[in-house]
């Protein structure tokens, strides 16, 4: 597995565990975060990793 599909991989996981912690946990109050913000931040770092793999792939 190179490393542009191992980037895709891990993006698109790290993109679809923020997604389900935005949809599903906005009513849980945790004292240090907020899941809901929390998934955000992980779909944005998601949808990045999956850019660089995209942009890995191409390139080779």
């Amino acid at each position: 597995m190179t490393r542009a599909w191992r980037n895709l991989l891990a993006g698109t996981v790290t993109l679809l565990v923020g997604l389900v912690l935005w949809l599903f946990a906005g009513g849980v109050d945790l004292p240090v975060v907020t899941p809901a913000k929390a998934g955000v931040v992980m779909m944005c770092v998601g949808g990045v990793e999956i850019l660089l793999g995209l942009y890995r792939s191409v390139r080779q």
